[in-house]
């Protein structure tokens, strides 16, 4: 696959179409790791933490266990 480089306001971008985000498992929002080896550039993504899915399964169980406990502590004790 040969890309070419795109002016964007002061610097230079480098496109990454759809079809290789989704073959890299990335999206807007991942963290990418730029290494320059000799003449070539290495594009990696840093996976923190948990992902979207994970974290959305974890809140949908607490709440599952927990809404009606955090309801009444958002509500505080006037409205008990």
């Amino acid at each position: 696959m040969i890309k070419t480089l795109r002016r964007q306001g002061n610097g230079q971008v480098l496109p990454i179409d759809k079809a290789t985000m989704e073959a890299m498992g990335i999206d807007l929002d991942t963290p990418l790791q730029v290494i320059v080896t000799g003449n070539a550039l290495v594009v990696t993504p840093v996976h923190v933490g948990l992902s979207r899915e994970e974290i959305d399964s974890s809140l949908a169980k607490m709440r599952g266990r927990y809404g009606q406990t955090l309801r009444n502590l958002a509500a505080g004790p006037s409205d008990q």
